[in-house]
């Protein structure tokens, strides 16, 4: 029981480093598809064209837009002056970009 015990904690571990690991590269891959396809609008998280609608944190929670998912859909499908990516970028170069976003909200863009 003890080694079955052992098992499954040492599973646990090098599961929880691998996808640590792999969150660290999604959002790398973000920042790179940011620079790339988003910074021009929303450069440290700015906006351009529509200074209020920012990618900070206020701004994201006000909007209903402070989630993974969230941040996902309108990447994904545009809304207003903002363009849907759908066509240009993967689902997982969305999720990636979409992590990026949201973390680099919580550090406020620094």
């Amino acid at each position: 029981m003890k080694k079955l015990i052992a098992f499954v904690l040492v599973t646990f571990i090098l599961l929880s480093a691998l996808t640590l690991t792999a969150n660290a590269a999604d959002i790398v891959n973000g920042e790179q598809i940011f620079s790339i396809h988003c910074a021009g609008c929303h450069i440290n998280g700015g906006n351009i064209v529509r200074r209020g609608k920012n990618l900070k944190k206020p701004a994201l929670h006000k909007y209903g837009m402070d989630s993974i998912e969230a941040v996902s859909s309108i990447v994904t499908n545009g809304k207003s002056n903002m363009s849907a990516y759908k066509d240009r970028l993967s689902e997982q170069q969305i999720q990636d970009v979409a992590a990026y976003v949201i973390e680099q909200a919580e550090k406020g863009w620094r």
